[in-house]
């Protein structure tokens, strides 16, 4: 065994101040990170199940779903389909209406969709509508669509879903595609927009953005007049107080994880020359004996690595055990008005746990170099006391 190996194994930091510093610091970094993450996959998600990861449509589409109809299928879906990243394509009719339950009046969105059974009527409504209303599955709701034309419908609620990106002005009701064309006068070959859905691992900001240019490119260069004038945006422009709220939550991450990082570093820079002065003597021995600087260095950097490695295994294991425990027990709960979401949501992905505990480790060890060099001035006829 070297003789630092030796030497660090016998070296003990007097108080456990550092230890807990470090576990609480890594604690804290995991966590921040997989809740933001989980914000973001949640929110997402969320944001796609109700506009589409993107979407193409005239440039002046109206809410109201009876002007500007483009091709429910595009001649250039094919192409779409095989562009990397892409799930899915689906024609979509949206149409404003107005419903109503007792003497309670509410503004909604009706989205007609494939998934839903055609000439059913029937319709699935967030649970905020069903709070405001009164009704829930099997009820029957009636609508008013203001057009040209007054027009009612009674629909029948199959479902009442948990919606996490709606307010009270834009509640969003799913209904048969069908049933909304027959509304608007359409054939069945008319939809108001074409959502294109991407797989969970191309949602991120960057590859959406890409995708979406890639679409655009399709439709200006196709030779079909009926798509060099649609316009292909992402969820992102719908919803841009959403993603900015994400930004910022991811930014706060940043900066906490640099924050703990430097708290755990000086938290261990304190700790190691504590245990420097406490050990003057033998420094001035082990000088006398022949050791170097270096060698004398590296023991106390291996005793102090020891106690960091230890932190970080303590902090590691509570942050897992608690995405675990919030993940399916949902042990901390917010306000949906304020967080779009009723828990805390928490996402655990290996490879950031393994990127930040390495390279704060790789940090910290840096910043302990500082303190390291106090060794080079200690004197060993200063130090070293003859009887």
């Amino acid at each position: 065994m070297k003789p630092e190996r030796l030497i660090a194994s016998r070296l003990r930091f007097g108080s456990g101040v550092a230890a807990v510093s470090i576990a609480v610091s890594f604690l804290v970094m995991i966590v921040a990170n997989a809740i933001s993450a989980g914000f973001r996959s949640t929110l997402r998600d969320g944001v796609a199940a109700v506009v589409g990861d993107i979407r193409i449509s005239t440039p002046t589409m109206s809410s109201t779903g009876g002007e500007n109809p483009i091709p429910a299928h595009l001649p250039s879906e094919k192409d779409i389909l095989a562009i990397d990243g892409v799930d899915s394509v689906s024609p979509v009719v949206v149409r404003s209406a107005v419903v109503r339950s007792g003497g309670i009046i509410q503004g909604v969105i009706i989205k007609g969709v494939e998934s839903v059974e055609d000439g059913s009527l029937g319709v699935e409504i967030p649970s905020r509508l069903s709070e405001i209303t009164g009704l829930g599955e099997g009820d029957d709701l009636v609508t008013w669509f203001v057009g040209d034309k007054l027009k009612v419908r009674k629909f029948h609620i199959r479902k009442v879903y948990d919606s996490l990106v709606e307010d009270g002005s834009t509640m969003l009701i799913r209904a048969s595609i069908g049933d909304i064309r027959r509304v608007n006068g359409w054939s069945e070959d008319l939809a108001s927009s074409v959502e294109v859905a991407l797989k969970p691992a191309y949602r991120s900001e960057a590859m959406t953005q890409a995708i979406c240019e890639r679409i655009g490119t399709l439709l200006v260069l196709s030779p079909d007049e009926s798509e060099n004038g649609l316009l292909v945006t992402t969820s992102r422009a719908d919803y841009s107080e959403l993603f900015s709220w994400l930004d910022l939550l991811r930014n706060n991450v940043s900066v906490i994880l640099i924050l703990m990082t430097i708290v755990a570093g000086f938290n261990m820079i304190s700790g190691l020359l504590i245990l420097l002065f406490r050990n003057i003597p033998t420094i001035g021995i082990l000088k006398t004996l022949g050791m170097t600087d270096k060698a004398i260095s590296s023991a106390f950097l291996r005793a102090s690595a020891v106690l960091i490695l230890k932190g970080m295994a303590v902090g590691n294991a509570i942050a897992i055990l608690f995405c675990i425990l919030q993940s399916r027990f949902q042990l901390i709960h917010l306000n949906p008005e304020n967080y779009y979401v009723s828990a805390v949501p928490v996402k655990f992905d290996l490879l950031p746990v393994l990127a930040i505990d390495i390279v704060s480790f790789a940090v910290i060890m840096l910043l302990l170099l500082i303190p390291s060099l106090f060794i080079s001035r200690v004197d060993p006829a200063e130090t070293v006391k003859m009887d």
